[in-house]
């Protein structure tokens, strides 16, 4: 098991001639590297006695980039004599490896610099000695390249301290298969049509059943198939690209099962398809938590039901439609670096960023609000086959993105599937953490998992991702995931639902306080959806605290159950929605609805949402019940006073108090009113006279009135 130190051109360093232990929890590095390292490098699980640490690297094989003359090999800086050093040639970069001799939990680190030490470094972390994971990055101080003088680099000593076996409990396997709710057709496997059509009989309307299914198409053709998708279900092509596996025919959504209404179709999924519509144009007729992505339509697309009934926005990424995009009855849509051949037709807001083809920005009339690119986008994961072999890709991101990320050839990483571990329903919370203490990714295949503690994401670069709307409930309060203050986490495809003890939180990203900048390489959500209510009894105080800086919030839907089992102004209480305190935050497709105060919470800087939906609880029993101090009623999005830097594009707020059809609600949206703060394209909206608007931000825009559901608009603030 190989550890390295390698000097990238980053600050600061420690005190030259001194022990920088990086163990100590109160410190942000040594807590990613304490958790970091022990995850990476294989800690048996929490429930498993081991020995206490001690001293690995002494001794042990290590090598360098160089040494400076013959007298300072690399070999002295692990050999226990404060007398020997390891030093370098007199250039940067250069680096120190020492090879552990197996899989070790490793709990510190320690270097014994001499006065020729570094001014900046990393910890790096292997199971091969080929892929290396940073444990630990200096990140503070100014200066260029790594060393301190004129000289090389020269340590004393380099230990690493942890323990290598020692336990009784088995390693946990990666890989493996994908378990019972997986279903992989191939070109050649017999009655497709009738293994798809038996699944959506199943899940056409169990809009809270226990259901949940992916289905897998092999790269290929196959043609005469129309794939009806009910709710949750996740389809998917296995090709690294949406033109390997094509269908002559369908993926279609309609809303037959409510009577052609589709603002219910939610919790699906389609994904890296190519279709040839068999009648020109494919159906696509849903609402939220329903993403249509890397998809390659060579046709039209329509986002209505049959029959033009209601339906209430979702979501396009990474996806080319040849022909001509038809929302038709959609209430609200966004589509982001994607192609289009047209778009027609608009009700409320139609929102696109980074689209080529996208109508030019023309709000309120008709309500097209346009970005040319988006600023900072990193695709979602996905499972593929490489040849005979399971991976998972993770997209590289951009920036100024504009258009399909997959033409050429794909930019990002390939994880082997034996490096995740396939979380099969059954699995307990103690199991997953012990599969992410030994490094492992997380694969959740379809299913419903109970957790009796929070899951803990510790290592940068860590992917979570689900397979046919997964489904974690937290049981006894606490809170469902949590992911530290580290670089490059994914989290894409799944589904939280509260359990009935109320939890504080439901996922958290980042810890209170945190600060690291993570620009180069964020954290992201993607298809990350958060339900209270409606399957049953559920309560969160606050649904998502993002704290990390840098974290890139793409397509969730936070929901406080308006209909269902187990809903009610105190049945599934749930106070907040969204607080984000990070800075520099980027929300693409966020949709965050009925919750009994703030919706979304603003308190980090440079904060960007690009398409907001929401809609107020319609279950307030009467004014009192939403009073705020003052104020008539909480704003969906609220921006806090502290704020200097804030933006956002294309966002909306509707009532429908059906209860107390008299409340009135002051506005939509509040900020304060600084040069920094600024929004594009708002409206609120009343559904039929059902509670009123004053004002949409603030005391701008005029009030909502009467039952003609007509919108109240901002075109720019201040």
């Amino acid at each position: 098991m190989p550890a390295a130190l390698t000097r990238p051109p980053r600050p600061p360093a420690p005190a030259a001639a001194s022990w920088a232990a990086f163990a100590r929890r109160r410190s942000l590095g040594a807590l990613l590297v304490t958790a970091l390292v022990a995850t990476l490098l294989g800690v048996l699980p929490a429930t498993t006695a081991y020995a206490a640490p001690v001293l690995l690297s002494q001794g042990k094989t290590a090598t360098a980039s160089s040494q400076e003359n013959g007298g300072t090999p690399a070999s002295a800086a692990v050999d226990g004599d404060n007398g020997t050093r390891w030093s370098s040639a007199f250039s940067d970069p250069q680096w120190l490896q020492v090879d552990l001799g197996a899989r070790a939990a490793v709990s510190s680190v320690a270097l014994a610099w001499e006065t020729a030490h570094a001014t900046a470094y990393r910890i790096e972390l292997s199971l091969n000695g080929t892929d290396w994971t940073t444990a630990y990055s200096t990140t503070n101080g100014t200066g260029g390249t790594a060393r301190a003088t004129g000289y090389g680099y020269s340590l004393w000593e380099f230990k690493v301290f942890g323990t290598t076996g020692g336990g009784t409990g088995p390693e946990l396997p990666g890989g493996g298969d994908l378990g019972p709710n997986v279903h992989v057709f191939d070109p050649s496997t017999p009655d497709i049509q009738g293994k798809v059509d038996a699944i959506f009989r199943q899940q056409e309307s169990a809009q809270f059943g226990n259901g949940r299914h992916a289905l897998l198409f092999k790269p290929g053709t196959y043609s005469g198939l129309n794939a009806q998708i009910g709710f949750y279900t996740h389809i998917a092509g296995l090709g690294l690209k949406p033109g390997d596996t094509t269908f002559n025919g369908d993926v279609t959504v309609d809303a037959g099962w409510f009577n052609g209404n589709a603002t219910q179709n939610f919790w699906r999924a389609a994904e890296n398809l190519t279709l040839n519509p068999v009648n020109g144009t494919n159906r696509w007729a849903v609402s939220q938590a329903a993403p249509f992505r890397r998809m390659h339509i060579k046709g039209g697309l329509n986002l209505a039901p049959d029959g033009y009934g209601w339906a209430s926005g979702g979501y396009i990424a990474d996806s080319r439609i040849d022909g001509t995009a038809g929302p038709y009855s959609q209430q609200q849509w966004y589509t982001r670096d994607s192609s289009v051949g047209g778009w027609t037709n608009a009700v409320w807001n139609m929102t696109f960023s980074g689209v080529q083809g996208a109508p030019a920005t023309s709000y309120p009339n008709p309500p097209y609000t346009t970005l040319d690119t988006t600023p900072i986008s990193r695709e979602k994961p996905f499972l593929y086959l490489d040849g005979t072999e399971y991976k998972v890709f993770a997209p590289a991101k951009r920036t100024n993105a504009r258009g399909v990320s997959w033409e050429g050839t794909p930019q990002g990483r390939s994880i082997p599937l034996d490096e995740f571990y396939v979380v099969k329903p059954g699995a307990t919370a103690a199991t997953i953490n012990a599969a992410l203490d030994q490094g492992l990714h997380l694969l959740f295949t379809p299913g419903i998992y109970h957790v009796d503690r929070t899951i803990e994401i510790d290592r940068p670069d860590t992917v979570v991702l689900g397979l046919g709307l997964a489904t974690i409930i937290p049981d006894n309060g606490v809170t469902a995931m949590r992911v530290a203050d580290v670089d490059g986490v994914r989290l894409a495809g799944f589904l939280i639902d509260a359990g009935p003890v109320n939890s504080p939180t439901l996922l958290e990203i980042g810890h209170q306080g945190a600060s690291a900048d993570h620009a180069a390489n964020p954290i992201t959500v993607q298809d990350v959806f958060i339900r209270i209510g409606g399957a049953g009894p559920g309560k969160a105080t606050t649904s998502m605290v993002v704290n990390s800086d840098d974290t890139i919030i793409d397509h969730t839907w936070v929901w406080r159950a308006d209909h269902g089992e187990g809903w009610g102004w105190e049945t599934n209480r749930a106070d907040y929605g969204v607080r984000v305190n990070g800075d520099d935050v980027l929300a693409t497709g966020l949709f965050v609805e009925h919750f009994n105060k703030y919706d979304v919470e603003w308190y980090g800087e440079r904060g960007r949402t690009i398409f907001f939906q929401n809609e107020k609880a319609y279950d307030a029993p009467n004014q009192a019940a939403i009073q705020n101090g003052s104020t008539k009623g909480y704003a969906a999005y609220r921006v806090d006073d502290s704020v200097e830097q804030h933006e956002g594009w294309g966002m909306g707020s509707y009532c429908y108090y059906n209860v107390d059809p008299t409340i009135r609600q002051d506005h939509g949206f509040k900020a304060p009113v600084k040069p920094g703060v600024r929004f594009h394209n708002l409206l609120v909206v009343s559904l039929g006279g059902h509670g009123q608007f004053e004002h949409v931000i603030n005391n701008t825009g005029g009030p909502t009135s009467g039952t003609s559901t007509i919108p109240s608009t901002v075109v720019n603030f201040p």
